[in-house]
């Protein structure tokens, strides 16, 4: 997602696509940038909200220069008539981010236990189930797709808006040290036993030049913020410790915590 709004020229039109919030931040200025949900935004947000359904955009055919769907098309229930609005209001060449969560995983089921359902309404279960459909109501052509790794964010305490369910009393009450020793066993087993129980999804990218190489796969999740981090770069930013038995300790750049730091590689990518 970061290398296609770099990508994009000075005053570039991005939407972001089921955004509640704000699905991502930038440090660029010069992007003009409109953030669209079914919900409201909270009382005093900043920024260019607008409040509309995907499936009926009211933008004019062709106005934005890229688009992000970070973690949405699952919640849209008419998902055909989303993504064709995606189409047209995409520029011809324009580009398009996609990430979903693949419906096998364990952090999958997880999510949809814990918040009976959560929203999701569609499920994916391969890249193609992606792909296919985006491409032929787009037209817009595939460029990569990179693997997900979930780090439960989720379940975190710190994340919490309003009171949580009395299931999250299986993960520690949401206790964020608990999710990092958590994390850390799923990814283990996977290592060891090349099981996916630490895949959240997948990341697509639509649109414009073909990205040099495959999208590279992050394991290093963060527990809190779940931004994900190259184990480069967070030697470089991270102030990496040792603990115990020679694992070692990061600080997410990003926001502050504490996560165990895996080594890129270490883990089957199936």
């Amino acid at each position: 997602m970061m290398d296609i709004l770099q990508s994009l020229p000075p005053g570039a039109r991005v939407l972001d696509l089921g955004a509640r919030t704000g699905s991502f931040t930038t440090p660029r200025t010069d992007l003009s940038v409109v953030r669209l949900d079914l919900d409201a935004p909270p009382p005093g947000a900043s920024g260019a909200y607008v409040r509309a359904d995907a499936a009926r955009l009211p933008f004019g055919d062709g106005c934005f220069d890229a688009i992000v769907a970070n973690h949405s098309l699952e919640h849209f229930t008419d998902l055909e008539n989303s993504v064709r609005e995606i189409g047209r209001v995409v520029k011809p060449g324009g580009r398009l981010y996609v990430s979903v969560p693949d419906a096998g995983t364990f952090t999958d089921h997880v999510y949809r236990w814990l918040c009976r359902g959560g929203g999701h309404v569609n499920a994916f279960r391969r890249p193609e189930d992606v792909i296919g459909p985006v491409e032929k109501w787009t037209r817009l052509a595939h460029r990569s797709t990179t693997l997900l790794f979930s780090s439960l964010s989720f379940l975190n305490s710190r994340n919490f808006t309003a009171r949580p369910p009395r299931r999250i009393a299986l993960f520690a009450f949401g206790n964020e040290r608990f999710l990092v020793w958590f994390t850390w066993a799923l990814r283990s087993l996977d290592r060891a036993m090349g099981t996916r129980l630490s895949v959240y999804g997948w990341a697509f990218r639509f649109g414009g030049p073909a990205p040099e190489g495959a999208g590279e796969a992050w394991i290093n999740v963060c527990v809190r913020c779940g931004s994900g981090a190259s184990e480069a770069y967070l030697r470089q930013f991270g102030s990496v410790r040792r603990v115990l038995g020679g694992m070692e300790w990061c600080t997410c750049p990003v926001c502050g915590a504490g996560n165990l730091l895996f080594r890129d590689g270490a883990i089957p990518l199936w």
